[in-house]
This record gives structure tokens, sequence and C-alpha cells, in this order.
């Protein structure tokens, strides 16, 4: 990709954060954070030795979930309980990242899949009037 092919991409995306609802940004951290946690899985599969590949998506998956645990919204009282499931996702990245196996790594995924698969439940029934 040519640099200013890059710029006008990287311009786009920023432009699409700085716009988006506070629902999509979460399905963006969501997604982000299932694209990098997938992306180290395939390098542990596949080149097991890119320790710094590894460590830099896993890093920026641990990333998505903190900023997801921190958007937390308290006064409703199922925030507890996403809280507590994003610590344990946090911690499992983290040790996954320490220890290299790809099986607590996959663990992590199933987890990470059905939060985003409830969040998507959660913004349809919301924006049927249902929520």
């Amino acid at each position: 990709m040519t640099p200013n092919k890059r710029n006008a991409a990287q311009a786009y995306k920023l432009n699409a954060i700085k716009t988006a609802s506070p629902a999509k940004l979460t399905s963006m951290l969501y997604d982000a954070a299932v694209r990098f946690t997938d992306t180290s899985i395939e390098l542990m599969e596949n080149d097991p030795n890119n320790f710094e590949e590894i460590n830099k998506n896993l890093k920026k998956a641990q990333d998505c979930i903190m900023e997801l645990r921190m958007g937390l919204d308290f006064k409703y009282p199922v925030a507890g309980e996403f809280e507590k499931v994003y610590d344990y996702i946090y911690r499992r990245l983290v040790e996954g990242n320490m220890t290299k196996d790809v099986e607590i790594i996959k663990d992590t995924l199933t987890h990470i899949h059905t939060m985003r698969d409830t969040w998507k439940e959660v913004v349809r029934l919301n924006n049927e009037g249902k929520a």
C-alpha cells in the first residue's frame, strides 16, 4: 500500500471511530479483540517462534478488553457480571501470552465471541424497542 493510500485508510478509520455511537464503538472493540486473538492463534499454530508478533497481537486484544471494562456503566446491575467476565478474559489472555499456550487463547476467544454475540443481541433488541 502506498503512503497516500495508507494515510487515507488511517484517516478513514479514525473518522469512523470519532463519529461512532457508543454501541458501535463497543462492537468495534469486540471485533478488534476477536481479530487480534484470531491472529495470535494463527501465529501460535503456524509460526510459534514469532514471539514478537504473538505478543503484539495478544497485547492489543488485552487492550480491547480493558477498554470494554473501563466503559462499563455500573448504574446497570449487569455491569458487575460483565466486569467479572472481562477480568477473567483479560487474566487468561495474559496467562496465555506468558505461557504461549494456544488452548488458553482459544478459550478466551470463545468467551469474547459469546460476549460479542450477547452485545449484538442487546443492540438488536434495543433498536427494536424491546430492551
